[in-house]
């Protein structure tokens, strides 16, 4: 009788999962049995195919045909007409710890759901229903959620992450695309604005162009600025004067103030850079000229390191 109790159970599970009813008979309780070891192997199979993480891994890398979304989805419970953004978080130094805060950060109830990438990488994928009473647009909810889960995660477990979000989606086929946005915009963000946490997919700016342009045409736009005088990389120091004196719109005096440095010194640290550059940053197209360049300098390093680590 206990068998029979608990093969009506596997039946039922399996029913619940697949959509089948299966009609089983045993003679004795041996095959009773038999039968339900079967109808066990066959629900954890169905499980690991329609794991919902499975699933949606698929979807965010183009592995499951369009023509299967909607009935895998309704099997997994998974709306698949919904609006929704998509998160990338990547992990400096990953901790198992991290995982559960983003499940209190994201309870079942928001209906969003945590899939893991690569151990550096998780994906969230949050629903946002607009309300009359909402304030934010979709961007803007994505932008703070965003600062949200840097700012839980470094508080609670001291992670230094770096997040990029997706433009709104309303339909799990377009996840692939939101994929390759988030994607995009967490490569370009980490290369060409490393000190920001957060990279919304529309913000990459002048990033995404370089980041698209060919190895050559970067190589012959360098060639063409410095001439024979492209400059090793800058040290940290004559980055941050450099940086500081771009955000301080060419302003001397500002520059000065915020460095502790007195106005003299940075005209002659600028100077020193004119002459290794044959660029006068104080004049605004050398200063905008000097900024791309920097910019593409730093994409073909990152480039450089690629192809050693292929060969290697």
């Amino acid at each position: 009788m206990a068998n029979t109790s608990e093969l009506e159970k596997g039946l039922n599970e399996l029913k619940r999962l697949t959509g089948i009813t299966l009609t089983v008979t045993a003679e004795d309780s041996e095959q009773e049995q038999m039968a339900l070891e079967q109808i066990r192997c066959l629900c954890l199979a169905y499980r690991e195919k329609y794991n919902k993480n499975d699933f949606l891994m698929g979807l965010m890398t183009g592995g499951v045909p369009s023509y299967d979304v909607q009935q895998r989805a309704a099997r997994l419970h998974i709306a698949p007409e919904e609006n929704r953004i998509l998160f990338l978080i990547e992990i400096k130094e990953p901790d198992e710890i991290i995982g559960e805060i983003l499940k209190n950060l994201f309870p079942s109830q928001t209906k969003a759901y945590i899939v893991p990438v690569s151990k550096e990488r998780l994906a969230v994928l949050y629903p946002f229903h607009e309300t009359k009473d909402s304030k934010d647009s979709a961007d803007e909810h994505a932008r703070h959620l965003a600062h949200a889960i840097v700012d839980t995660l470094n508080a609670e477990a001291l992670a230094h992450v770096q997040v990029s979000f997706s433009q709104m989606i309303p339909s799990l086929l377009e996840l692939s695309g939101a994929f390759r946005e988030a994607s995009l915009a967490l490569k370009v963000g980490k290369l060409f604005y490393p000190e920001q946490t957060v990279f919304p997919y529309n913000e990459l700016g002048i990033g995404r162009l370089i980041y698209q342009l060919p190895v050559s045409l970067c190589e012959s736009f360098l060639q063409e600025v410095f001439l024979d005088k492209i400059p090793d990389k800058l040290d940290d120091e004559t980055l941050l004067t450099i940086n500081r004196f771009l955000q301080n719109n060419l302003n001397i005096a500002e520059t000065s103030r915020q460095l502790h440095m007195h106005r003299n010194t940075l005209i002659y640290r600028l100077e020193q850079i004119e002459k290794r550059t044959g660029l006068d940053l104080r004049q605004f197209e050398d200063a905008m000229t000097f900024k791309i360049a920097t910019m593409v300098m730093n994409y073909l390093h990152a480039e450089k390191k690629k192809i050693a680590l292929r060969c290697n």
